[in-house]
């Protein structure tokens, strides 16, 4: 029975669109948000592996899924995370909920509309940003603005790799109804470059999800951890140029992804922005007392 971590693509927690346990997340959170991430890539990659048969993939994030419960040891992935739970007395349904959403990218290839899509990020993204509140103890008060958030990340991911989920894997997430909408069809993804109708549609999507992405500003506001709270805030910063990158490019031909010299600049800016933020926060907090 081999190690579902021998099946890793080699992508590593640096290497995503953005970050994930970094220099802002204080230390003792790190071990339990890496646990975490190791499971959940590990899972991503059974699901995107190009070899694998369907039946292989479910069998083996079924076992993942077992695993995490204790059923097996079979993973070291899982078995580290279920640890890493114990120790905190944290609940698997994060895990649990991702596992689903990998399930869902083996089986299900089209999404039929907004809603349908953002049912997938219920899943998919969600639960990820809920898992690190959870880790730092926040409250599910600020659960709506994490969901946002989360959502608008994987939209913005499947926006960033709509031609390479199509033509690699079959997959797509641009909304059906929304391709018939500007006159286009899912086969217009495998293109060298949009034509006028997919771009029109792939901008609307990005201008929707920049709205979206808008319902999330509040949320580094609203952590009470103040490292956790200057990372969202970096990740919000993030999002918002690569959805107005998207809003203005085209995904098929052009780059939409951000440079190290970009993403360096934009984080400085977002731990600016955001430490601002609680400031005035605090300022505004320290004024209704005085007036009480």
């Amino acid at each position: 029975m081999n190690d579902a971590g021998a099946l890793r693509s080699g992508k590593g927690h640096r290497d995503e669109n953005f970050p994930v346990a970094s220099f802002l997340i204080h230390p003792r959170h790190r071990e339990a948000i890496l646990a975490f991430y190791n499971f959940v890539r590990t899972a991503d990659d059974i699901a995107d592996h190009a070899a694998l048969a369907p039946q292989e993939k479910l069998r083996l994030l079924d076992r993942l899924d077992a695993g995490l419960g204790g059923a097996n040891d079979a993973d070291a992935v899982a078995v580290r995370l279920r640890a890493a739970l114990a120790e905190r007395g944290l609940s698997a349904k994060h895990a649990h909920d991702l596992l689903a959403a990998f399930k869902l990218d083996v089986t299900k290839l089209r999404y039929r509309d907004w809603d349908d899509l953002l049912g997938y990020c219920s899943l998919s993204a969600m639960p990820v940003g809920r898992f690190v509140c959870d880790v730092h103890g926040e409250s599910r008060a600020v659960w709506p603005a994490n969901d946002a958030l989360c959502a608008a990340l994987q939209i913005i991911n499947h926006l960033q790799d709509c031609k390479s989920d199509y033509v690699n894997l079959g997959r797509v997430y641009v909304p059906l109804d929304a391709l018939a909408a500007c006159g286009t069809a899912v086969d217009a993804l495998g293109e060298a470059r949009a034509s006028p109708a997919l771009l029109d549609c792939l901008h609307r999507l990005a201008a929707r999800t920049e709205r979206l992405l808008g319902e999330s500003d509040v949320f580094s506001v609203r952590i009470n951890d103040r490292r956790l709270a200057l990372e969202v805030a970096v990740i919000n910063t993030l999002a918002h140029r690569l959805t107005r990158i998207l809003m203005a490019r085209d995904p098929l031909s052009e780059r939409v992804h951000l440079r190290l010299p970009a993403v360096a600049g934009l984080t400085v800016l977002g731990i600016l922005n955001g430490a601002s933020r609680r400031l005035g926060r605090r300022w505004s907090a320290a004024s209704q007392a005085r007036g009480a």
